[in-house]
């Protein structure tokens, strides 16, 4: 699913490939600035409640996958529920187990001096590749099994269940805060304290088990959409039901915010919600420019060619600022003899990219938009030499 492209289903609708890579595109560079401590606001996940760009690219990405299922659907219908079952748990367990070993990478660290095996006791166990395994395997059975007025069902009744469930089970008078909402105590007696993240200063896993059921339903809406777009074809009757559809879930995830505040790291549904009705009038915008207006050109071949291999580069993303960061060299030595090392990829920010401007946020999103050309090239010659890595 997360490889597929519409036009090799005999689909036109190149604007979903565009809109799948722009995603990818968006994820790789929120998650390499030049540092972390110098990020312009609307690189930048907000604190808790709210919503920021980048809080938009991981449920539009979920969006995308859910886009694509529709596509491939039929095809697992026709196989059989046993060719289903075989295809999901492969891709399922192949994208989960890729994610543990990427927080594992490179398997070494350096302690002092010397190089030493990095502990499974300390790995995180879940993350993004994680809930996008795990969404994609809940949403393709939910959707398989419960065709599309099933799967819509099933979907309207896990985002209401959840909000009871935060509400009910939450701490009285504050259940939507990182100290009461109820699913952060389950999440560490599942999987130990050492195997969560603790980016937010206490121990918090914003890909936990507890806040996938909202996550899910992005991919089921995803389906929805792909499936209306495939059935209606391209024409203005789709288009403008694209585009109500959108406002009509925008306003209803704000309005919901009043009860049950759009937070991504609790994945809320009213997030769910809103961030679908967003993913909607973008995909509705890119349909009318692309497929309507026919504006398509170096901008769109840009977005494009992430899409068709949006795992593989995804993942070298990440991988590979690990790997580069073993290879180290003394940049200066106290005057006590205590040595300080740094790498290739925080020599070339702090030298290059640093130095651009006064304002150190300027040359941290340099950096991004370098690594982002960077990885483009690397996803460009893998499509010239029609090269795509899929799960």
């Amino acid at each position: 699913y997360l490889s597929h492209n519409s036009k090799n289903m005999g689909n036109r609708y190149y604007s979903l490939d565009v809109f799948r890579g722009a995603t990818v595109a968006l994820m790789i560079l929120v998650n390499n600035p030049g540092s972390w401590s110098h990020i312009f606001g609307p690189l930048m996940h907000a604190p808790w409640h709210g919503v920021t760009p980048t809080d938009l690219v991981f449920p539009f990405f979920l969006f995308a996958v859910g886009n694509a299922m529709a596509f491939v659907m039929p095809r697992f219908e026709a196989a059989g529920a046993a060719e289903f079952w075989k295809k999901v748990i492969k891709r399922t367990l192949l994208i989960f187990g890729i994610g543990v070993l990427l927080h594992w990478s490179p398997f070494v660290k350096w302690d002092g001096e010397n190089l030493v095996g990095k502990s499974w006791e300390n790995v995180r166990i879940l993350g993004v590749l994680q809930r996008i395994a795990l969404c994609y395997f809940f949403a393709s059975v939910i959707v398989f099994y419960g065709k599309t007025k099933g799967a819509y069902f099933v979907g309207m009744v896990i985002l209401l269940l959840y909000w009871f469930a935060c509400y009910a089970l939450g701490a009285d008078g504050d259940p939507y805060s990182l100290q009461g909402w109820f699913g952060n105590p389950i999440d560490i007696d599942i999987l130990g304290v050492n195997h969560i993240y603790k980016g937010e200063g206490v121990p918090f896993d914003p890909e936990g088990f507890m806040s996938t059921p909202a996550a899910i339903v992005q991919v089921i809406f995803g389906f929805l959409v792909g499936q209306y777009i495939q059935l209606k074809g391209k024409n203005t009757d789709m288009l403008s039901g694209l585009l109500v559809a959108g406002l009509v879930l925008t306003f209803t995830g704000y309005c919901w915010d009043l009860v049950f505040p759009i937070n991504k790291k609790i994945w809320t549904s009213s997030y769910t919600i809103y961030t679908t009705g967003l993913a909607i009038l973008t995909i509705g915008v890119m349909i009318y420019a692309i497929e309507f207006k026919g504006a398509k050109g170096a901008w769109s071949r840009f977005f494009d060619v992430f899409g068709k291999n949006p795992l593989f580069i995804f993942v070298l993303s990440g991988f590979l600022p690990r790997v580069l960061g073993m290879f180290r060299w003394v940049n200066e030595t106290d005057a006590d003899g205590t040595k300080h090392y740094t790498s290739f990829l925080p020599w070339f920010y702090n030298n290059l990219c640093k130095p651009i401007a006064a304002d150190p946020r300027v040359g941290s999103l340099v950096y991004a938009l370098l690594m982002i050309a960077f990885y483009w090239l690397i996803v460009y010659i893998l499509d010239k030499k029609k090269i795509y890595i899929k799960v």
